[in-house]
C-alpha cells in the first residue's frame, strides 16, 4: 500500500467538527446516489468507505446491474471529475496515462514535445471490463493506484487527489478475457459482488427507467471536504485489539500458519499478504466515523472481512471439486480468529 505523507497535527475540536460533517455528507451522499441507484445499498456503503479510505474497488457482476451509473452518480454526487474507459483487447497503455506528441512553434518553427494527459487523470476513473485487455494494459494502472502518479517518456506526472479506481468484470463470459494477476487485484481495498435486485426493487428500478429520463444528482459534498474527510480517516484511532484481530485474519488466511482453520489448509493454495490487515483497519476506522463513532470495533472488521479477503484467497483444486466457494471459507476464518481473546 502506498506510504501516505504525514499529515499536520489538527485539533482535537477540529476533528471532532469534521466527523461531525462526515455522518452529515454521508446522508447527503446516500441520498444523492439513491435518488438514482435503486438498491445495493452495502455495495454503495463501501464505496463510500473505499473512497474515503483512499481505496480502489473492484465490481463483480452481471451486465445490466447499473455499474457504470453507480460510478457516474457516484462522482457526481462528490462533485470529482469522472472517467470512464472501456478495456478492449486492442486498449494500448498509452491510451490509458497518456502520450506525448510533437509540438511546432509557428513562429519559432521550433519543435518541442507535449504530454497530452490519458482518460487517468480523473478523480473517479472507472475501468470498464478490466479483464478484457492484455496484462501490459492491466499494468499500466498499476504505478497509478499505487503512488498516484503515471510515468510517460521519462517525466512523472502526479495525479490530483483523490483518485478513485473502480474496476468491473463480468463473471460469466470468460473467453477472450485475461484475468488480473495478483499483484493487481491486490491493489483493490475490496471485491464487491453486485448481485440481482429485490423484486420490488427490479419493479421499481424498471418503472423509474421507463418513464421520464432522471436528471443527474448536484453535488452534495466538494473536493476540498473530501480531502478533509480522507485525512480525517487516517488520524482517527483504532484500539491495539482490534488492529491484533485484523492482523490475526489476515495471518490465519494463510494454510500454512500454525492456527489457520482446517478449511483453510484443505482449500486455500495462498491466503491474504500484509494489505489486508491494513485495508481492514483503514476500512474499519472509515466505517466507525461514518456510523458516528470515534473508533472501530470488531464489529466493523468483521463487517469488511468478505470484501477485503474475496479477491485475495487462491482457492485450489480441491476447493473446485469441492464446490466450496470463498465467502464460506471467509466466514470460517473470521469465526476462528473471533474466538482469539481481545
Amino acid at each position: 500500500m502506498e506510504a501516505h505523507p504525514r499529515l499536520e497535527p489538527k485539533s482535537p475540536e477540529t476533528d471532532i467538527e469534521t466527523a461531525k460533517r462526515l455522518v452529515k455528507a454521508r446522508t447527503a451522499i446516500d441520498d444523492a446516489v439513491g435518488r438514482v441507484i435503486i438498491g445495493q445499498e452495502s455495495v454503495r456503503e463501501l464505496l463510500t468507505i473505499a473512497l474515503l479510505a483512499r481505496g480502489h474497488g473492484l465490481l463483480v457482476g452481471v451486465p445490466g446491474l447499473a455499474k457504470t451509473l453507480l460510478v457516474q452518480t457516484l462522482a457526481q454526487a462528490l462533485d470529482c471529475r469522472f472517467s470512464r474507459i472501456q478495456f478492449t483487447p486492442d486498449l494500448m497503455p498509452s491510451d490509458i496515462t497518456g502520450t506525448e506528441v510533437i509540438e511546432e512553434d509557428p513562429e519559432t518553427g521550433k519543435r518541442s514535445l507535449r504530454f497530452l494527459p490519458g482518460p487517468i487523470f480523473a478523480h473517479v476513473l472507472l475501468a470498464d471490463e478490466i479483464n478484457r485487455t492484455p496484462p501490459k494494459t492491466q499494468a499500466a494502472l498499476l504505478q497509478a493506484m499505487q503512488e498516484r502518479e503515471v510515468t510517460a517518456g521519462g517525466a512523472t506526472h502526479m495525479l490530483e487527489e483523490p483518485f478513485f479506481v473502480l474496476a468491473t468484470q463480468n463473471p460469466i463470459e470468460q473467453e477472450g478475457t485475461y484475468p488480473l494477476p495478483e499483484a493487481q487485484l491486490d491493489r483493490f481495498m475490496f471485491e464487491l459482488t453486485i448481485g440481482y435486485p429485490e423484486r420490488v426493487e427490479e419493479v421499481a428500478i424498471v418503472r423509474a427507467t421507463t418513464g421520464e429520463a432522471v436528471t443527474a444528482v448536484d453535488p452534495v459534498v466538494s473536493r476540498v471536504e473530501l480531502l478533509s474527510f480522507q485525512d480525517l480517516v487516517r488520524r482517527a484511532p483504532a484500539d491495539d485489539s482490534v488492529v491484533a484481530f485484523a492482523v490475526e485474519l489476515a495471518r490465519r488466511s494463510r494454510p500454512d500458519h500454525p492456527q489457520a482453520p482446517d478449511a483453510i489448509r484443505e482449500y486455500v493454495g495462498w491466503g491474504a499478504g500484509p494489505r489486508a490487515g491494513q485495508f481492514l483497519i483503514l476500512g474499519a476506522k472509515t466505517r466507525a466515523l461514518l456510523h458516528g463513532r470515534v473508533a472501530p470495533d470488531r464489529a466493523d472488521v468483521r463487517t469488511l472481512a468478505p470484501a477485503v479477503f474475496r479477491h485475495r484467497l487462491v482457492l485450489n483444486y480441491e476447493a473446485e471439486a469441492a464446490g466450496v466457494t470463498v465467502d464460506q471459507l471467509i466466514a470460517e476464518l473470521v469465526t476462528a480468529a473471533d474466538s482469539t481473546p481481545s
